[in-house]
C-alpha cells in the first residue's frame, strides 16, 4: 500500500534535520511536512530539501488544523495510509514499520501508547500532563468501552479511507478528543502499540491560558462533549 509520514511542525529548526534523517532510516515513502507558520528558520531548512512535500502556512493555525491540512494532502496524493508523528525528537521512527503493518492487518487507527507495560521511558512527563492524560483516557474508555492507555499520543497511523468517515474541525490541541469521539461513533477499529515515553522539553508551552491545567482540562472536555453530541 502507498503510505506517508505526516509531521506538523512549528519552530522545530533545532530538531528537524535529525528527525527527518531518522525517519528516512526506517521509511522510504512520502513525507509530508505542514509548517504551521514557523519563524525560527524551519522554513529555510525545508526549502533546501527535495525529498519532502512541504505545505507552508503563513500563520500558525494550530495542531489540529495542521494535521487536517496534511490529511487532505495525503488524500490528494491518493495515499492509502498515513503515519503522524511529532518533529521534536520525542517519537522514535523505528516504530513506523510496525504501525504500517498493523494497518495492513485491518485496523483503522493505530495509536501509540507511552503507558503500556512494554513502553520504554526516557525522562519524566510533567505531573499535570500525565494526570490530565489519565483523566481524559479514563473518560474516553468509559464512553467507548475501549481500553486505551494513552489518549494523547501524537504518534498514530490511519487508513485514509477511515479518515473520510470522521470529519475533523477542531484546530487546536484537543483534536485527539474530537478524533476519538468521531471514531467511536463511526465504528472504527482502534489498536494501541507501545512506544517510548520520551520527554526532552518539560517546559514546552500549550500557549496562553492552556498552560493552566484546569483550563486545559475544561477545553478538552468541551471539545469531547461537543464531538459526541454533534451530527457527523
Amino acid at each position: 500500500m502507498t503510505s506517508a509520514v505526516l509531521m506538523p511542525v512549528y519552530n522545530e529548526a533545532a530538531t528537524l534535520s535529525d528527525v527527518l534523517a531518522a525517519v528516512r532510516r526506517h521509511f522510504d515513502g512520502e513525507i509530508i511536512i505542514v509548517d504551521d507558520g514557523s519563524d525560527d528558520g524551519t522554513a529555510e531548512l525545508l526549502a533546501r530539501r527535495s525529498d519532502v512535500v512541504v505545505v507552508r502556512l503563513d500563520r500558525n493555525c494550530g495542531y489540529g488544523c495542521a494535521l487536517r491540512i496534511g490529511f487532505d494532502v495525503a488524500r490528494e496524493l491518493c495515499l492509502e495510509q498515513v503515519v503522524t508523528m511529532d518533529c521534536d525528537g520525542q517519537h522514535e521512527p523505528a516504530h513506523i514499520p510496525e504501525f504500517l503493518k498493523a494497518l495492513d492487518q485491518g485496523w483503522d487507527i493505530v495509536s501509540g501508547s507511552r503507558y503500556l507495560p512494554t513502553s520504554g521511558a526516557s525522562g519524566e512527563a510533567p505531573a499535570d500532563r500525565r494526570a490530565i492524560n489519565a483523566r481524559v483516557t479514563a473518560l474516553v474508555n468509559e464512553v467507548t468501552g475501549w481500553s486505551l492507555t494513552d489518549a494523547f499520543c501524537g504518534f498514530k497511523a490511519y487508513r485514509t479511507e477511515a479518515l473520510t468517515r470522521i470529519p475533523l474541525t477542531e484546530p487546536g490541541y484537543a483534536m485527539p478528543l474530537e478524533l476519538w469521539a468521531r471514531a467511536w461513533r463511526a465504528g472504527l477499529s482502534v489498536r494501541e502499540l507501545a512506544v517510548e515515553r520520551i520527554y526532552c522539553d518539560r517546559d514546552r508551552s500549550f500557549g496562553a491560558a492552556l498552560d493552566d491545567p484546569e483550563r486545559r482540562m475544561a477545553y478538552y472536555l468541551e471539545v469531547w462533549t461537543r464531538a459526541l453530541e454533534e451530527e457527523s
